[in-house]
């Protein structure tokens, strides 16, 4: 397969990613698009930040797109996906692929008037913020 986008998934990436995908349902509908194809269109939505309805036409319909992409985020395939890249990072990188303890931060950004419910307000620093959070392995 010829990669059309920098987000495509080369051979390799496929092949690790194949595993860890689950297969389809044999109640189901055939699928008429890939595995693959699908991930590339999610890839390149995550990575441009444009509208599912702007899709090029390159990819399969965007209705296809984004129902794959919310049954695996409902199901936890994305979850799975991401523990199993990290563990795999870690151990080419000569660490335990489960880590022994984790660091959290957080940080309060300053907002303007407008805002929705995630603005609040930080007590110690006395001004309105949203509040972000970050969990790192040591």
């Amino acid at each position: 397969m010829t990669s059309r986008y920098s987000t495509d998934l080369s051979d390799a990436e496929w092949e690790y990613l194949e595993l860890h995908v689950p297969a389809p349902n044999k109640r189901e509908r055939p699928k008429t698009h890939t595995t693959r194809e699908i991930l590339n269109a999610i890839f390149y939505i995550l990575k441009s930040g444009c509208a599912w309805r702007l899709l090029p036409r390159d990819f399969p319909p965007w209705e296809i797109v984004y129902w794959w992409f919310r049954r695996w985020r409902i199901d936890g395939t994305f979850e799975r996906l991401n523990a199993a890249l990290c563990k795999r990072i870690r151990s080419r990188l000569g660490r335990n692929a489960h880590p022994s303890a984790a660091i959290v931060d957080s940080q309060s950004v300053k907002t303007n008037g407008v805002g929705g419910e995630q603005r609040g307000y930080d007590g110690g620093k006395k001004v309105r913020v949203r509040k972000r959070h970050l969990l790192v392995d040591t």
